[in-house]
C-alpha cells in the first residue's frame, strides 16, 4: 500500500488560498506577503513557498520584484459569473416594464456565457428590512448582484459589501455603488408644466415608497419643486403616503377623492385633477376607480403615467405617459457584468434620457371640484 502523503504547512496555505481564488475572494491582485501571512496566521516564508506553487498551477503569474502577484483566471471560468437578481415584487404581475428589461438581460447575459438566478424572496416579501435582506442574500452564491429598484439604505448596505452590486431603477447618489436607468427628471418636469399650463394645481404624485424616503427622490423633488415655482404651496398631498398594497391604493384614492372630510378632520382636501402614477398596474387601478365614481378622464381628471408600457401606444389618442428606451440599459449591464469579470471596479452611475409624451389622458382642469362629486 503507498504511504500516506502528509501535506506540508506550504500546501495547506496553497491548498487554502486555491480555494479562496476558485471562490473570487480576491480578484485582479493577491495581497502582498506580509498582509496575507497576518491573515492566515503564518509566516512569510511560507506564504512565498505557497504562491510559488499556485504559480506553477499557473493560477498565478508574477508581475516583478516587490509587486504582488496577478490572478489567472482559467480560460473556461473568465466567461462565466453567478448573477444574482434581487426583485423589489413579484416580477411579472407587479412590474411589466422591469420584466421586459430583466428578460433582455437575461438572455444577453446567459449569450455571453453567465449564469443568473433570481433571489428566492424578493424585498417585499422581506418586508425591506436590511437586515433580513443582507442575511438572505448572503446565503446565496454570486459573484455579482443586480439590485432592482433598491431602497437607499438598502443600496447603501450593498455598496459596503464586496461583492459588486449593479442598481437599476435605484437611489444611488452619493454611493459607491453602479448604476443604470432612466432620468425621469426632466420628463416629470415637462409633464408637469404642461399640466400647470393646462390651469391644473391640485396635482398629485403616486410613487412607491423608496422614491419618496426617507427624502424625495431627484425625478419627484424636481415635480414638487417646479410646483414650487408656479407658487403652490407642496407637502403631503402632492406626495402622499400609502401602503404598497392593491388595497392601501385603493384606500389611497379614497382618501384624495373624498369630498367630505371626516368631523375630526380640520383641513378640507379638494381632490386632485392631475395625478401623476408610477407603474403601468397603477395606471390601470386607477382608471378602475376612477370610472367606478364615474369621474372621466381627462374631463374631470388628467392622468399621467410614468412608465413606458406598449399598452400606451393603443389608445387613439395615446396616454399621456413617459418614455423611455430599455436597450442602452441592458448594454450597460451586460458591460458593468464584463467588467466585473474582468476584476475591475466599475462603479459608473449612468442615467438614459426620458421623455414625456403628451397624449388623450390630458385635458384643461375642470372649473371646480363640486362637477367631480357629482359625477
Amino acid at each position: 500500500m503507498q504511504k500516506l502523503h502528509r501535506l506540508s504547512l506550504a500546501e495547506q496555505t496553497a491548498a487554502h488560498l486555491r480555494a479562496g481564488l476558485r471562490r473570487g475572494h480576491w480578484r485582479g491582485t493577491l495581497p502582498g506577503l506580509v498582509p496575507l501571512a497576518a491573515e492566515l496566521d503564518v509566516s512569510t516564508k511560507t506564504i512565498e513557498a505557497a504562491l510559488r506553487l499556485l504559480q506553477g498551477e499557473k493560477l498565478l503569474r508574477a508581475r516583478g520584484q516587490g509587486r504582488s502577484r496577478a490572478i489567472v483566471q482559467p480560460r473556461a471560468a473568465r466567461h462565466s459569473l453567478r448573477v444574482g437578481i434581487l426583485l423589489y415584487e413579484a416580477m411579472l404581475e407587479e412590474q411589466p416594464k422591469a420584466t421586459q428589461v430583466l428578460f433582455q438581460i437575461q438572455h444577453d447575459l446567459e449569450a455571453a456565457g453567465h449564469e443568473l438566478f433570481f433571489a428566492a424572496k424578493t424585498q417585499q416579501e422581506l418586508q425591506h428590512n436590511v437586515r433580513r435582506i443582507g442575511r438572505h442574500v448572503g446565503e446565496s452564491r454570486a459573484d455579482a448582484w443586480i439590485v432592482v429598484s433598491g431602497s437607499r439604505a438598502l443600496l447603501r448596505w450593498f455598496a459596503r459589501q464586496k461583492t459588486p452590486c449593479l442598481a437599476l431603477f435605484g437611489r444611488t447618489d452619493g454611493l459607491a455603488v453602479a448604476r443604470a436607468g432612466p432620468d425621469k427628471g426632466p420628463a416629470y418636469i415637462a409633464a408637469t408644466r404642461q399640466l400647470l399650463a393646462l390651469g391644473h394645481r391640485q396635482i398629485v404624485l403616486i410613487v412607491r415608497r423608496p422614491r419618496r424616503e426617507p427624502v424625495p427622490g431627484n425625478a419627484e423633488q424636481a415635480f414638487l419643486d417646479e410646483l414650487a415655482a408656479h407658487g403652490i404651496k407642496t407637502g403631503r398631498y402632492n406626495l402622499p403616503e400609502w401602503e404598497e398594497t392593491p388595497k392601501g391604493f385603493d384606500a389611497l384614492l379614497e382618501r384624495l377623492f373624498r369630498v367630505t372630510p371626516p368631523l375630526e378632520s380640520l383641513v378640507r382636501l379638494t381632490p386632485p385633477t392631475a395625478l401623476i402614477v408610477d407603474e403601468t398596474p397603477r395606471v390601470f387601478a386607477a382608471m378602475q376607480f376612477l370610472a367606478r365614481r364615474g369621474i372621466k378622464v381627462p374631463g374631470q381628471v388628467s392622468l399621467v403615467a410614468t412608465d413606458n408600457d406598449a399598452s400606451f401606444a393603443w389608445g387613439h389618442p395615446s396616454f399621456a405617459h413617459i418614455r423611455w428606451d430599455s436597450a442602452p440599459i441592458v448594454r450597460r449591464i451586460v458591460r458593468w457584468v464584463a467588467a466585473v469579470r474582468r476584476g475591475c471596479a466599475d462603479r459608473k452611475q449612468i442615467s438614459f434620457p426620458a421623455q414625456f409624451i403628451p397624449g388623450g389622458s390630458l385635458g384643461p382642469a375642470p372649473g371646480g371640484s363640486r362637477e367631480m362629486a357629482r359625477g
